[in-house]
């Protein structure tokens, strides 16, 4: 069954919950911005281990490669151009220029928000990963992901993501 444009996914409602969490935007920003991280790979990666599920390096490579496409066809022209945006001197009255900003940034959410659905809908073809604890799986899950792309997390952005892992209610927002 295909959802509706109005239906919200038990990702996209954890997304939206763990995003909030105290210290987990700056973070998810520092790792984007810091070691090339997509924001919503790692949040799905959270999620699943939300759900228990621990993946490999080599299945986030592979959920990686699946989102690559979407994500710099989309998300990353669409936030080079919000970023460029901000407090820039152009002819376009400043306020004016913030509101069409505005208008980029929605349309990047709803780029982010399409990417997120359709992880979503990856996890109805059958479970990811294997199962494991919730704060196990979200290590390892992490740890994965800072293999697949070769990089080294800054253990404070680690730490901030764990410790607002700790406070969400596991199963909470599971694949229903």
């Amino acid at each position: 069954m295909s959802e509706t444009k109005n239906e919200i996914t038990p990702f996209w409602r954890f997304s939206l919950h763990y995003y909030q969490q105290p210290g987990v935007s700056d973070a998810c920003i520092a790792l984007q911005d810091g070691c090339g991280v997509d924001v919503n790979l790692l949040l799905f990666l959270v999620w699943l281990a939300d759900n228990g599920q621990s993946l490999t390096p080599d299945e986030v490579r592979t959920l990686d490669d699946k989102v690559k496409s979407w994500r710099e066809l989309t998300i990353m022209p669409i936030r080079d151009v919000r970023r460029k945006l901000k407090g820039a001197p152009t002819l376009v009255e400043p306020a004016r220029q913030e509101t069409f900003r505005d208008s980029v940034k929605a349309v990047e959410l709803a780029a982010e928000r399409l990417q997120q659905e359709a992880l979503y809908a990856f996890t109805r073809s059958g479970p990811l990963g294997r199962r494991a604890e919730p704060a196990q799986a979200a290590r390892a899950n992490l740890a994965s992901l800072e293999s697949a792309l070769g990089a080294a997390f800054p253990k404070k952005s680690v730490d901030v993501l764990m410790r607002a892992f700790d406070g969400v209610a596991h199963g909470r927002f599971a694949a229903a």
